[in-house]
């Protein structure tokens, strides 16, 4: 398995995708790209592709769904919302 990461506030490319693939030639079967953005819709289409090995896309959200699974430098935290209907009362 190879892994590459990008810090990215924007999309990862299909041409991107498709040159990790081509590093991953004779070195690995399989590889993650892991970025703080996300993935252009072709970027998906050449990572699942028939035929060539896989490629699994993980973006920023599905980032920080896999740290709070495994609580990973994480602290929990309370919010509470103020409730604005129930001071109505008190201002008529």
């Amino acid at each position: 398995m190879i892994f590459q990461c990008k810090r990215y506030e924007g999309s990862v490319s299909r041409a991107q995708v498709g040159d990790f693939r081509n590093a991953m030639l004779g070195r690995a079967e399989k590889g993650i790209i892991l970025t703080t953005g996300t993935f252009s819709r072709d970027a998906e289409k050449e990572a699942s592709r028939d035929g060539a090995p896989p490629i699994e896309l993980v973006d920023g959200k599905k980032l920080i769904q896999m740290f709070e699974m495994v609580k990973l430098g994480l602290k929990p935290k309370t919010v509470y919302d103020v409730d604005l209907n129930y001071f109505q009362k008190f201002k008529e």
